[in-house]
């Protein structure tokens, strides 16, 4: 009928088809496809289809024009320009493509060099280290409270020397170094700047971020050293001295990535991430800088989860709501409005069951940040649920990122989604429920009054125990886990296994080396005058620059700090309710209660559980999700100070008289340490207490936790309902034999 498809698209063209989809859709046509859903529904109502999301943002099954209306101003953004919705560069991935910044670091700085120059080697553009929890806790690796602790969850790194050794022929001229270093951010960022100095480089050519962070630590990692308002203190130094001194180097990375891996919703993400930001503008004005002089180095560090569309909606959202509130302070360059990101997929949306199924959430996790516009990105290995990293699993999320980026295409168009009806929408409600909670936390004084009155903290971990009980309750799918459960599964996997007591007593020899070399009499100078600093206006970045020459170690800088300052013990709030209140017709979770009620009545009293963490590991999510349902479901709860020694908490064991020890366990220090916590109870009359462990663990771990006494161990995943019928059957078990 016709010649060529040249006929075929100009019948096209003059037909009615081209015609309505230019007009928009009519209110005649919706409401057919109303009637048709409606019909296909079989009668189940079509209000059934919206989904409310746990930022209690409504999702319509269909977005049309309509739903655009009212956002004429946010359709008219532009790539580069005010307020940047649509990405902070003008060509964004077009010209250059994100920085594939893989964060790294175990053991010592000679196995970290090299594994990172086989990264660089193999595609990766720019370093992120990982540092262990003793060296985030300002602890030098002699000391006894971190024994279980070196080398672990990142680096050891105990002075100049081993920042020396992590940077071994890597010229830091040329390559961009990101830190995440928060509490001993000072001897951490002085040993840096001090390596580079003598490789050559001086401080003008550095580039790459340090974390700085500490509102955030104090809400959810758990990372500080000092109380909140000398650590902000520390924060306005960093930034006042890079501002003269570093000025391609971003003095801080404001981050919310934590946030959400602690259990936040993403808009409390957003908020808290940005009220922090905020409040350290505010410092840094407070401390005489001029706004244009550092808010262009201010970056951010976001989480990018499973809620595909969401996560996109934010980055798009961040960039709008930062660039508007910016202007309070009257900026004149306009990169002061322009948020700049880094990202990292989840780790708490990883799973020990069927661990490859994380390779997949990984892959569209990073496809969300690259659409949202992220700057640089992390993309996590798929056995992180069991152990650190291992090189195979490093190199396949290394190559998650080459692949997007080479094989897909993603880079050749800037924010592919702009326009779409859902995405602009729901980038739009993001926005309203983000500033609502901004303004909460302004109405209170600001973050840092939030943050010290706990009040962030518990929002947090409400959201993350209704989530909790949300995956528990089969309602949110996780696959693998609570469906599609492979119950045949037995592979083996090789994990990464990081000999704790080889690596301090190799830092150790590092340690006395360099103390018996150095000249103690200039050592002992410079942390005099970091003291006096501290107690009056003295910058306390370079006076730690001075002191890391003189060959002061991260410890003993830390040290002199906390002798002004003092050291932060935070107080344990938890909640109750939260969890207990999805579960009132749960068949297990009455089953747990029953069971708790007959071992009441048999003991005279309710079985009690202390919740602990052992070492300098902060992670306390899995801890106060455990602590808020097992008092819902009737045990009394004791909840255990962060960073405890195993004596302590053996001892605040015995004294509560609990019958129960619940250890936390994220960052692999259990294997030391669980062992001497039993050992110490048995040694001081708590033989009759029962001790388990949740968290990671890896497989190859639990025969050894077992023979030392551990009664049960629960992995990531397991239904908090399951665990807690298993302790108390433990419990009824054991009364009855006695």
């Amino acid at each position: 009928m016709f010649n060529d498809n040249n006929d075929i698209f100009i019948l096209l063209r003059n037909s009615s088809i081209e015609r309505k989809i230019m007009v928009g859709i009519s209110k005649k046509l919706f409401e057919e496809w109303k009637e048709l859903a409606q019909r296909e529904l079989k009668g189940k109502d079509l209000e059934n289809h919206y989904w409310i999301t746990p930022e209690e943002i409504k999702v319509k099954p269909l977005y049309t024009k309509e739903d655009l209306k009212d956002l004429a101003n946010q359709l008219e953004n532009l790539p580069g320009l005010e307020p940047f919705m649509r990405g902070p560069r003008a060509t964004m991935y077009t010209n250059k493509p994100w920085t594939i910044r893989q964060y790294a670091g175990f053991s010592t700085a000679e196995d970290s060099n090299e594994f990172y120059k086989k990264c660089l080697e193999n595609g990766q553009t720019g370093l992120s280290v990982a540092f262990d929890l003793a060296t985030h806790r300002g602890y030098d690796s002699d000391h006894p409270r971190v024994s279980g602790d070196v080398g672990k969850a990142g680096v050891a790194i105990d002075s100049v020397e081993d920042m020396k050794i992590l940077f071994n022929q890597i010229p830091l001229d040329k390559m961009s170094v990101s830190m995440t270093m928060n509490g001993a951010v000072l001897p951490v960022l002085a040993g840096y700047i001090v390596a580079a100095e003598e490789q050559g480089v001086p401080q003008k050519l550095l580039s790459g971020t340090i974390q700085n962070d500490i509102l955030k630590e104090f809400m959810v990692r758990n990372t500080y050293i000092y109380p909140p308002k000398e650590s902000m203190r520390i924060v306005s130094d960093i930034i006042s001295f890079t501002s003269k001194n570093m000025p391609l180097y971003n003095s801080i990375s404001i981050s919310g990535y934590h946030m959400q891996e602690a259990g936040s919703t993403l808009t409390q993400e957003l908020a808290y991430t940005l009220a922090d930001g905020i409040e350290y503008v505010r410092a840094a004005l407070e401390a005489g800088l001029e706004i244009d002089e550092f808010a262009p180095r201010l970056s951010f560090f976001f989480c990018t989860g499973m809620n595909f569309f969401m996560e996109v909606a934010k980055l798009r959202a961040a960039r709008f709501i930062w660039a508007n509130l910016m202007k309070q302070f009257n900026p004149k360059d306009p990169r002061s409005l322009s948020l700049r990101t880094h990202c990292q997929t989840s780790g708490v949306s990883l799973t020990s069951q069927d661990p490859h199924n994380n390779i997949i959430r990984t892959a569209y996790e990073a496809l969300a940040a690259v659409l949202g516009g992220t700057q640089s990105l992390h993309t996590n290995a798929f056995d992180e649920a069991l152990a650190l990293p291992s090189k195979l699993s490093s190199r396949i999320a290394r190559n998650t990122q080459l692949i997007l980026s080479e094989e897909t295409g993603v880079k050749e168009v800037i924010d592919p989604l702009a326009g779409s009806y859902y995405v602009e929408s729901l980038t739009n409600q993001v926005i309203e429920k983000t500033l609502s909670l901004i303004e909460e936390v302004e109405e209170m004084g600001g973050m840092t009054v939030a943050v010290s009155k706990g009040f962030t903290k518990i929002k947090i971990e409400e959201s993350a125990a209704k989530r909790q009980a949300r995956v528990d309750k089969n309602e949110e799918v996780i696959v693998g886990v609570n469906k599609y459960v492979n119950k045949n599964l037995n592979e083996e996997i090789d994990l990464l296994v990081v000999d704790n007591k080889k690596v301090i007593s190799e830092q150790i020899q590092k340690l006395n080396k360099i103390k018996k070399e150095r000249d103690n009499n200039a050592v002992n100078t410079s942390i005099e005058k970091l003291r006096n600093g501290a107690k009056n206006k003295g910058n306390l970045l370079e006076l730690s620059i001075e002191a890391i020459r003189s060959r002061a170690t991260v410890g003993e800088i830390s040290k002199a700090l906390e002798d002004v300052f003092s050291r932060h013990k935070a107080v344990s709030q938890s909640i109750t309710g939260v969890y207990g209140s999805a579960f009132s017709e749960d068949t297990l979770f009455n089953e747990a209660q029953n069971k708790v009620k007959n071992f009441a009545k048999k003991e005279g009293r309710q079985p009690r559980i202390l919740v602990a963490k052992l070492g300098q590991d902060g992670h306390d999510r899995g801890a106060k999700i455990i602590a808020t349902a097992f008092a819902d479901i009737g045990f009394d709860v004791d909840i255990g100070p962060l960073f405890a020694t195993p004596e302590e908490t053996s001892k605040q064991a015995i004294e509560n008289d609990v019958h129960v020890v619940g250890i936390s366990s994220q960052a692999a220090g259990h294997k030391t340490l669980v062992p001497e916590l039993i050992k110490s109870l048995t040694e001081n009359g708590g033989e009759k207490i029962i001790v388990v462990v949740g968290g990671i663990v890896p497989p190859g771990d639990i025969e050894d936790l077992k023979k030392a006494g551990v009664s049960a161990i629960f992995g990531p995943g397991t239904p908090i309902t399951n665990s807690a019928n298993q302790v108390i059957d433990i419990l009824l078990k054991k009364n009855l034999l006695s």
